[in-house]
């Protein structure tokens, strides 16, 4: 197998899932991110169900340009969905993408909103 970058996403990817898991009480915030968009989803693992879903393909988003601020207001709305639902507590899944920039301001939103992990 010829290592790319997109390869190499998937195998960090395939080494964070191993650990850990999403619950109806406690979900895992899984983060994909492209070139244009940023999308977040809530999902309960044991269920295999997705509770919560926002990304910048939102209404309220959808007119402006991927960047720091609009990463960090997707985060917003997902927190605020977990808030609605009564969830106080996740789990954050980068999905194998380094900790830094857009994914980083994503979880800065879901934070300010109260959510923890």
């Amino acid at each position: 197998m010829k290592l790319n970058n997109k390869n190499l996403r998937q195998r960090r990817k395939i080494r964070i899932r191993k650990k850990i898991i999403g619950m109806e009480k406690k979900p895992r915030l899984a983060v994909y991110k492209s070139n244009k968009n940023i999308y977040v989803q809530a999902i309960d693992d044991l269920n295999q169900k997705t509770i919560a879903t926002s990304s910048t393909l939102s209404d309220e988003l959808k007119s402006e340009p991927l960047s720091l601020e609009t990463a960090k207001k997707v985060g917003q709305m997902m927190g605020e969905q977990l808030i609605k639902l009564g969830i106080g507590e996740a789990v954050f899944d980068r999905g194998g993408y380094v900790y830094h920039g857009r994914v980083e301001a994503l979880a800065d939103g879901i934070r300010e909103k109260g959510i923890n992990f």
